[in-house]
């Protein structure tokens, strides 16, 4: 992408599709519908599919290596949900210990 007129923008584009999937627990897939919430045209999609950032799937795109790197959404969800239950059982302690719960 480096020299090519408008690279800077697909860069652009990968660095917002990043933040997508990861805010929107898509495990790397971008629907063609969020193209306006990543700053992307068409154009940019076609040139990170040309050069492997991308992979085309039906209805979008996937984010090349997502999950070499990155959780899953399922992964996710489970370890917040273990660390919910950590502080629940915590806070359940200090209660009983009779410790004040005013930090929690």
């Amino acid at each position: 992408m480096v020299g090519e007129k408008d690279g800077h923008r697909a860069g652009l584009v990968y660095v917002c599709s990043l933040g997508y999937c990861g805010a929107h627990g898509t495990d790397g897939f971008i629907p063609r519908e969020a193209l306006p919430f990543i700053h992307a045209r068409p154009a940019d999609a076609a040139r990170l599919v040309r050069h492997g950032f991308w992979h085309e799937q039906p209805g979008g795109w996937l984010v090349h290596g997502w999950d070499e790197f990155q959780e899953s959404s399922t992964e996710t969800q489970e370890r917040r949900r273990k660390a919910q239950m950590a502080a629940q059982i915590r806070w359940a302690k200090a209660k009983a210990n009779g410790h004040g719960t005013d930090g929690f």
